[in-house]
């Protein structure tokens, strides 16, 4: 069977030989007679697979020894909710760097634990481009800092994180984590979806510094508390196992190519080659500032947002079997997820597409 071409933002394109692997292994884990699907959480051999997903991610990130890496659940959307549970401090706000559906997302529920305040905002440029560095008010006697690292929506990425000192900063990197290099010691914690860049929905991958585990009040509701699953090594209940599998693979994936700094080439050059089509086309706009435009998610229009041309430029991409390239229902407009799992091979052939129809519908 021929692969689509995957466009999706998310669940998205996984390695194949990632795919080919799991399908190898299916019904027989090494030697065990048993799929991952079907052995116990607390067996030998799945604890082997956590122990080798937990040392690939503090590889291939530089994660120092005093952060905890959690596998959890319930998708970025509960951590909206539990880190300000774990981390707000009566009295204190939270500092949020408004830019997008998202982080709009994460202020709504955190608003709900206690005081939150905009340290910037691009909301009047529609979120287009990113607060530069200058324009970030942080109050030094915040709870913590919050952003998201990728806007998979609006089409905008972080290159350059701000400083916020001992202020603890907060980043929701679920569509960007382990797609370029960071320094995660900016970070108190960190959060991700894996259904990026990690592996399959189910699994949600928190990076916490250990003095931030016990900032939250023991009397939250026990699996609410990240210090529970700190201390059962995200084993307090049966986690997603074949979710954490999957994720392993991708990890040993990641490594194989030659870790962070040759996953960022290859994601820049397929994001130089979309956007250089884009731009000099004279037919399709990516509305994004160049300085802050997306690697993972590369937004755009066709003239200034024809959307009955639109449209036919998805049904038609489809014929193609390229899948996913509708813009997010917010927004509208056309969406390309490159992802590190989609190869370069699957953006040229977009770009072709792409200048076929301009030829066609231009």
């Amino acid at each position: 069977m021929e692969r689509a071409i995957n466009f999706n933002a998310g669940p998205a394109v996984l390695p194949v030989s990632v795919l080919e692997r799991a399908r190898e292994e299916m019904l027989n884990f090494e030697n065990t007679g048993m799929s991952v699907m079907e052995m116990s959480h607390r067996s030998k051999a799945f604890e082997g697979i956590l122990g080798k997903a937990i040392g690939s991610f503090r590889r291939i990130l530089e994660i120092p020894e005093n952060y905890d890496i959690l596998f959890l659940q319930g998708g970025a959307s509960l951590q909206f909710s539990m880190v300000p549970m774990n981390l707000c401090v009566p009295g204190r706000p939270v500092d949020f760097i408004h830019t997008g559906y998202w982080s709009k997302k994460a202020i709504d529920e955190a608003e709900k634990v206690g005081p939150c305040r905009l340290a910037a905002s691009t909301e009047p440029q529609k979120f287009m481009r990113l607060p530069r560095l200058d324009e970030i008010k942080l109050e030094a006697g915040a709870s913590y800092a919050y952003l998201c690292s990728n806007n998979t929506i609006e089409g905008t990425q972080w290159r350059e994180f701000p400083d916020t000192g001992e202020l603890p900063l907060v980043g929701d990197m679920s569509s960007d984590i382990l797609s370029h290099r960071f320094d995660v010691k900016r970070f108190g914690l960190i959060f991700a979806g894996a259904q990026k860049n990690i592996g399959p929905s189910g699994v949600t991958v928190v990076i916490i510094r250990k003095d931030l585990v016990e900032r939250g009040s023991a009397k939250l509701p026990t699996m609410l508390q990240y210090r529970t699953h700190s201390k059962n090594n995200s084993l307090y209940n049966t986690p997603p196992t074949f979710g954490i599998y999957i994720a392993w693979l991708v990890l040993e994936w990641v490594e194989s190519l030659g870790g962070l700094a040759a996953i960022e080439r290859l994601n820049q050059e397929k994001a130089e080659i979309l956007y250089r089509a884009i731009d000099e086309s004279g037919f399709y706009r990516c509305p994004v500032e160049k300085k802050d435009r997306s690697w993972m998610n590369v937004v755009y229009r066709i003239k200034e947002g024809d959307e009955v041309l639109e449209k036919k430029f998805v049904e038609e991409a489809k014929t193609r079997g390229m899948i996913g390239l509708q813009g997010h229902r917010a927004v509208g407009g056309l969406r390309a997820s490159i992802y590190n799992a989609h190869p370069v091979e699957g953006v040229r052939a977009l770009v072709d597409f792409m200048r076929e129809f301009q030829k066609k519908n231009g």
